[in-house]
């Protein structure tokens, strides 16, 4: 039985040493009012060092909008390291549409650019406040399906969470007492107007990925019925076609031996 709340100020102590050992100030976390960055932003003000939490909105859907302020409602009454900011992207965003729409962008691109945008603008705050940006992505996303976007989400300086798996998230964010709205929502990237969720996208659950992850890596049966052949098909899928975010950059080496 994992102690998730040891677990949580472990990874709270890591977060931590690794802003004084850089002589870091300040942590800056964006929050988009689903579990993964209601976790991180909470063992971020854990640490108690100056934590902004960011609410990028573009277009964005109100519920998601409204689960973001409802955390950092939270956290702010919790913590007293933790400071509150606004970065409205919408028309940033909308310019970017309009500057692009002679190139043909796919929706998909656009989506991406959203997260783009976001990671930029995180960093530049992270940036004007000897800060880093604390990534928020989970195992499942980050080295199973590649379910992030490249130079986006995917664009942190530490990754605190990047081991858990989407359940350990979710058993750490009870343990925490991340408020009820937030647990029980679907879980969305926040990259479309439409407001569709990650199951939308993937065509799967998180549990049902998450199995599929470990049975990729260890096989544990054969008679497999046809939704787990059909989940255990999207993993492989998505892991293969994604593999270029999850990989290290390929580099032309003129000098193999070095």
């Amino acid at each position: 039985m994992v102690d998730w709340g040891k677990v949580a100020n472990d990874i709270s102590d890591w977060i931590s040493d690794y802003a004084h050992r850089n002589s870091l100030e300040t942590l800056v976390v964006g929050v988009s009012g689903g579990i993964d960055s209601a976790v991180t932003s909470t063992l971020s003000a854990m640490t108690g060092i100056r934590t902004i939490v960011v609410n990028m909105p573009i277009h964005q859907d109100e519920g998601q909008y409204d689960l973001s302020n409802l955390h950092i409602e939270w956290l702010v009454s919790k913590w007293g390291n933790v400071e509150r900011s606004k970065i409205d992207l919408s028309n940033t965003y909308d310019e970017l549409c309009s500057d692009l729409d002679s190139q043909k962008v796919t929706g998909l691109s656009l989506a991406n650019s959203r997260a783009r945008l976001r990671m930029t603008a995180l960093f530049a705050v992270a940036g004007s406040n000897n800060g880093i940006v604390v990534g928020t992505g989970n195992k499942v996303e980050d080295f199973g399906i590649g379910f992030y976007t490249k130079y986006g989400d995917g664009g942190v300086d530490i990754s605190p969470i990047a081991d858990l798996y989407k359940s350990d998230v979710y058993a750490m964010g009870e343990e925490l007492g991340v408020i009820r709205e937030v647990l029980e929502a679907a879980p969305t990237d926040g990259l479309w107007n439409d407001g569709r969720t990650d199951e939308d996208q993937i065509g799967a659950t998180y549990e049902e990925i998450e199995w599929a992850m470990k049975e990729a890596t260890s096989p544990k049966r054969a008679d497999l019925s046809e939704r787990e052949r059909k989940v255990l098909d999207i993993y492989q899928r998505l892991n293969k076609s994604n593999s270029h975010k999850m990989d290290p950059i390929p580099v032309f080496k003129l000098y193999p031996d070095e």
